[in-house]
């Protein structure tokens, strides 16, 4: 299981226990903690969307800055604003004028085929209805091209902005009147009716929308239903949902917020009549906080990794170093990115694990199951098992050792933690076969 020299897995299976105090990291549609119900009882549940970006942001970030092994690689954004961000590249970088250069990029982001909000709505007429994740450079690539291309595109675009106010329909009740203002948004109209946009400019968009060389791109993929032909990706990595592995713990916290005004008069009040009109907090209030010692659990696949990054244009050898420095950084970033829901009032992103276990596999293995009896935080001696986070690791390895020897292919099993109780622990447990490391980098081989 220890032999370093075997091929690596297909598959670099990630489990980790962290315990957190008075934090609210995500909440639901209400402000409270989310939950789910698992074993019977409730837990408290971090998302595996909140990971995600957590950790999709702090790869980039890092990259951005020119820290750790994707330092120069090209990374993703996911936004609805490609249409704005395209306009600010034709007025800062082309000297386009500012209206004309968001007319622009709309309809040809538009005739493309992406959907646009409501025109008659300032908000959202120049967003697009879904979140598209493209390389940080679409948007510069796009106005290059329209800039090139100037001329014909704006012929093109009044064309294609005459049929497409032509072809509005009028909203229930409007007179139907050209210059109507209660005309329907234009940017309904059935795009085959309309002007196609240029074979060459579509080309350039489609060129621009493509994953290409964004390692984030690769590594979380991304779906776009509105271009059939702009590429998805189906991502490399697999994030499960995070669960307390003891019963959901929630505090209703009421707060009073001073209000620095009041208390200066209040304090320099010559008499208690005054002082008494200054009384009472600035304003309360109450907040949901959660503590518990959560279970993560997040899959690489390697062979899907290097098959995304070559379908993107990379060679093998290319895709192969790409990917080794794509796989580092992903365990970085699972060990140490958090969502940042609070961060300020809670301080939760200074947060550290207590364990983490790294193994490679011909499958994924998730170990959920370890902790579908949640654990009874009561002493050893009124039969609980006392602290989560020490009973959750004593859980995991052993739920670890024992499927360990009964599936061949799980190998080069290697543990991290950040908490000097649980490295004492460690040296009383049954943990044959895994190397203990000091570095999120031994994480993998």
């Amino acid at each position: 299981m220890t032999d370093t020299s075997a091929p690596r897995g297909q598959f670099l299976s990630l489990h980790l226990l962290e315990t957190l105090a008075a934090v609210l990291p995500v909440r639901d549609e209400n402000g409270s903690p989310k939950t789910i119900v698992y074993g019977g009882t409730e837990r408290h549940m971090i998302t595996s969307q909140a990971r995600r970006r957590a950790e999709r942001v702090h790869a980039r970030q890092r990259a951005n800055a020119g820290v750790g092994p994707l330092a120069g690689h090209t990374t993703g954004i996911r936004t609805r604003e490609w249409a704005l961000l395209t306009a600010r590249q034709l007025e800062t970088a082309h000297g386009w004028e500012k209206d004309e250069a968001l007319i622009t990029a709309r309809a040809v982001l538009e005739a493309t085929g992406l959907k646009f909000g409501d025109q008659a709505k300032k908000t959202v007429a120049n967003l697009t209805k879904v979140l598209l994740f493209a390389p940080a450079d679409t948007g510069e690539r796009i106005a290059a091209h329209i800039a090139a291309e100037a001329e014909p595109l704006r012929a093109w675009r009044e064309e294609y902005l005459a049929a497409q106010s032509a072809l509005a329909k009028p909203k229930r009740g409007a007179r139907k009147t050209p210059e109507s203002a209660e005309y329907e948004d234009a940017g309904g109209a059935d795009t085959k009716d309309l002007p196609p946009l240029p074979k060459q400019s579509r080309a350039a968009v489609l060129t621009a929308l493509a994953p290409r060389d964004a390692i984030d791109i690769a590594l979380y993929g991304r779906f776009l239903a509105e271009i059939p032909d702009s590429p998805n990706v189906d991502g490399a990595v697999q994030s499960a949902h995070a669960f307390t592995v003891q019963e959901a713990e929630q505090i209703d916290d009421f707060y009073a917020a001073a209000d620095d005004a009041k208390l200066e008069r209040k304090k320099n009040a010559l008499d208690f009549l005054d002082a008494a009109d200054d009384a009472g907090a600035g304003m309360t209030g109450y907040q949901s906080l959660i503590s518990g010692t959560f279970y993560r659990h997040a899959v690489l696949d390697r062979r899907r990794l290097k098959n995304n990054l070559q379908a993107a244009g990379m060679t093998r050898t290319q895709a192969e170093e790409a990917a080794a420095a794509a796989e580092q950084e992903f365990v970085t970033a699972f060990v140490e990115a958090f969502p940042e829901a609070k961060k300020n009032s809670t301080a939760s992103t200074g947060s550290l694990p207590a364990l983490v276990l790294a193994f490679e596999g011909e499958r994924p293995y998730n170990y959920a199951a370890a902790f579908q009896k949640p654990i009874d935080e009561n002493p050893e001696d009124k039969g609980g098992e006392g602290p989560a986070g020490p009973a959750g690791v004593r859980r995991l390895l052993d739920h670890h050792t024992f499927v360990a020897t009964r599936r061949p292919d799980i190998r080069t099993a290697r543990l991290l933690t950040y908490d000097p109780q649980i490295d004492a622990l460690l040296d009383t447990l049954n943990s044959e076969g895994a190397t203990r490391v000091d570095t999120i980098e031994g994480l993998t081989p």
